[in-house]
Formats: structure tokens, sequence, C-alpha cells
């Protein structure tokens, strides 16, 4: 494999900080031209120097504070500063994004992460796809700016699939099996959800994550919109997704075939080899992670999802089936609720039925779903509305779907 060159959004974060790991594991295969991050400056100057990057981009903070902090990172580490170039505002990881790099990852969290994935759509880029809420907020707008083969999913249960389809045609497959872990609270009850705190939520039985991503885990909206980016990256419907518990996420996801057959991915549940797939597609790199020992016992259960005590996936069956804006509206409502429920000021259980209430206060004619504009809008209405419901923010005229 020719050495390939790597734009890293969000590289301070776990995706990005593992896909730096896989980068320095396999010296000459890539070459790192772009990294971006939010707010932590120290960590990402340390980077530029270690990776003598030639462009950083920073949203929290100026130019010259980029600057001072990658010298001081250059001289406590003894090497040499590189001199980057420096981007810094809202749109940094958009320029980022559009550097032309042979490979962009995007490991940033949210709705921020659209306008990066256009960028680097556009710039003709392969797109490693961490971040799903681009692709399920842009929907039709992000397909219809990618050419075929130009997103390549680094989600587990998605790189999963795509592994599992080499096995056979498109027209062969009966359905897909995302597997789920049931998160911190398998088994509970909805009754039993409803006291549960920040700190439980936090604590994810596999994977050590963002508070976003892990609060999403425990309330199983993250399998939803994986469900959704599911049908929007393999074409396959809504009623061939279904969603299976297996705590022990040896088993990332299934294919099942026409004939009867189902290959399965596996590994260990860690996020090492789909990162490294979404840097090397289509081909593998050697010694990315350790594989399952055959020689122990060990035992592997699967359980049906209980939709009475987690409505999400449900719920994003039917956002995903309505389809326009109401993706983006699901996802949006969802990150405030995340944050009323991580600052105290609502319950567990009170996320979800916000998400829900707000879906269905949303007219999906109001807003365009093909332009980056409309989503958009379409992302912050939600955003008040469920500020509102929640008595976050008192009731505007400005919230209405037309605003």
């Amino acid at each position: 494999m020719t050495t390939r060159s790597v734009a890293v959004l969000g590289s301070t974060g776990s995706i990005g900080t593992q896909a730096l790991e896989v980068v320095v594991g396999h010296p000459g295969r890539f070459r790192v031209v772009a990294l971006s991050a939010g707010s932590n400056l120290a960590l990402v100057a340390r980077q530029v120097v270690e990776h003598e990057v030639p462009l950083v981009a920073v949203a929290s903070a100026t130019p010259a504070e980029v600057r001072e902090a990658v010298a001081a990172a250059a001289a406590s580490l003894g090497r040499r500063d590189p001199r980057p170039e420096v981007v810094t505002g809202e749109g940094a990881a958009t320029v980022a994004a559009g550097c032309g790099a042979d490979v962009v990852l995007n490991g940033v969290t949210g709705s921020i992460g659209l306008r990066p994935t256009l960028a680097a759509l556009a710039a003709g880029s392969v797109l490693a796809l961490a971040n799903k809420e681009s692709l399920i907020v842009g929907g039709p707008l992000v397909k219809g700016a990618a050419a075929p083969g130009q997103i390549v999913p680094v989600d587990s249960e998605h790189s999963a699939i795509a592994q599992a389809l080499r096995g056979g045609r498109a027209d062969e497959v009966r359905r897909l099996v995302v597997t789920a872990s049931g998160g911190p609270f398998r088994g509970r009850s909805r009754a039993e959800l409803a006291g549960v705190t920040p700190e439980q939520a936090l604590a994810h039985p596999n994977f050590a994550m963002g508070r976003v991503i892990t609060t999403n885990s425990a309330t199983l909206v993250n399998k939803g919109l994986e469900v959704i980016e599911a049908h929007l990256l393999f074409d396959v419907p809504f009623d061939r997704i279904d969603v299976v518990v297996h705590p022990q996420q040896q088993i990332h996801s299934m294919v099942e075939f026409h004939d009867g057959s189902t290959i399965a991915q596996l590994g260990p549940p860690r996020m090492l080899v789909p990162i490294a797939l979404g840097l090397s597609w289509p081909e593998r790199l050697e010694d990315v992670d350790v594989p399952c020992d055959w020689s122990s016992p060990q035992s592997w259960e699967f359980h049906p999802l209980d939709d009475d005590a987690f409505p999400a996936v449900r719920l994003a069956r039917h956002v995903g089936e309505a389809g326009g804006t109401y993706p983006a509206v699901y996802n949006a409502a969802n990150e405030v609720g995340v944050d009323a429920f991580h600052d105290g000021a609502i319950s567990f259980t009170d996320i979800v039925d916000t998400v829900e209430r707000v879906v269905a206060d949303h007219d999906g004619n109001s807003h365009d779903a093909s332009s980056v504009d409309g989503v958009l809008a379409a992302d912050r209405w939600a955003r008040l509305r469920a500020a509102e419901l929640l008595g976050l923010v008192a009731a505007q005229p400005s919230s209405s779907q037309g605003a």
C-alpha cells in the first residue's frame, strides 16, 4: 500500500487519539497532513509536533494561542517546531476536512460534523466516517455528495457489516443484524431506569467514550442512530434491519443472506480495527489488535431488545422512515436532553421522552432537507423546542417551525 495522506478531525478525542496510534504503529503507511480539535490545545499541539503536521485547526483558540502551544510542545519534546498553518474558529474543522487529504477521518461528535463531512466529500477525499450524526442529519444531502465507495464507515457495527457484505452480493442480503451491548442498564425495567444517575449512565461495561456517546449507549439512542445510519449506508429497508442485544460485544454485527447463512464479524470490543480499516480500506493492516483467544472457554449471549424500557430504537425507525429533517430533529433534541440530564435538570427516562415529544411537534415540510441551511435550521428548531419543553427557556414565538 502506498503512503496515504490523512486528516484527523477530532484528533484529541477517543477516535482521533486511537487513529494516531494506528498511524504510529504502521510507519510509512500514513502521513498526517491536518488535525482539528475543539479545545484541548495542549494535546493537539503535542500531536502536531509528534507528527510534524502542516495544518492544524482549533475551534476554541486564537491563532496566537495555537502557535504558542505548538512552540511549547516542541520545546518540551525536544523537537523542531513544525510551524504549521493555523486555522481557528467555528469553521476550522471544515477547512481541515477540505484540505485534499487521501483520507479524512471525521471523529467529531454531533451535528457540527455535517459541514466537515461535506467538505471532505467535495474535496474528493475518502471519508472515514465515525461522526454518524453528519450522515443521519444530512441524509440524502450527504449521500448525494458522495461518489460510490467514498464513505467508509468507522462505527464498529457498520464496519462489521461492510466487512461481512464482502461475502455476497447486495441482492443476496436478507437482513442486517446490528448488535448492542445493552449498556449499563440492560435488563432493567422502565420504572427502574427513572432514578439512575449520570455517573451510572457513564459506566459503560465495555467502552470508554465521551459523555454524549456513552449516555446515548445507555439510552440506546446510539443504537437508534446506528439503525438509521445502516439504512443510509447500505440501502437496506428499515424492516430488514434488526437489533439484538449481545452483552459481550465480541460480534460487532451480522449480515443474513437469503440462503439462510449468516456472516458475523467479530473481534475484541475495541475500536482499533474499525479505525484502521477506515484509514486503509479496502486493505487490512497487520497486527492492529489482539484476536479472540479460542483456547479459553467463553460464552456469548444474545437477547431481544426491550422496546418498552428502551424506546429509542423504535422511535429512530419512525423518524428514519419519515425521512427529511426528522432524523436531524431526533438527534438535536437528544443532545439537549443529554445535557439537561447531566446538569441534573431531568431524569434519565426524560431524555427519550423529550425527543419523542419534539419529533411529534415537528412539521417535516417546514425545512428543506436538501440544503445544509435547511437541515441546520431544523436542528436549531429542535434544540429550542426541547429546551422549551424541559422548561430550560421560556416558550418563544421565534421557535415556530418556520423560523
